[in-house]
């Protein structure tokens, strides 16, 4: 189920595909993502963009939860918050999500996003679930 999931999820989602991110372990509401870095991942300190790891953050989190809805039903960011702790110049990022919190419309997920074991940045997420709309 996991692994079919990723693909599909890479099959819908040309940004995931363009990020190059790999799903390592997705379970019942826990994702974990790793993202090579590649020079056009970079700012102008050379550090790995704040956008870059934000994205990483919202990937991880959407793909947690998706993990845990009914096929009828659609998730959507609504709210992150990101604190970045030090520079990212690694060759590897880790990015490991969870939930937190899921009732019926609204999920609170939490993500820690790592370089060779050491912290980087720490997001919170808040998410829509909602059922899919048929498109006639």
């Amino acid at each position: 189920m996991a692994l079919e999931y990723t693909e599909i999820i890479k099959e819908r989602s040309p940004f995931i595909k363009l990020l190059g991110v790999e799903v390592l372990k997705l379970e019942n509401g826990n994702c974990q993502l790793s993202l090579k870095i590649k020079e056009n991942f970079l700012n102008v300190h050379k550090n790995v963009h704040g956008g870059v790891i934000y994205s990483m953050a919202d990937i991880s989190m959407g793909v947690a939860v998706y993990s845990t809805i009914k096929k009828d039903e659609e998730a959507a960011t609504i709210e992150i918050k990101i604190n970045y702790l030090k520079p990212s110049k690694g060759k590897k990022l880790l990015c490991d999500a969870n939930i937190i919190q899921k009732g019926k419309n609204i999920a609170v997920l939490e993500a820690e996003i790592k370089e060779d074991e050491k912290i980087v940045a720490k997001a919170i997420g808040t998410f829509s679930i909602f059922k899919q709309k048929v498109i006639k």
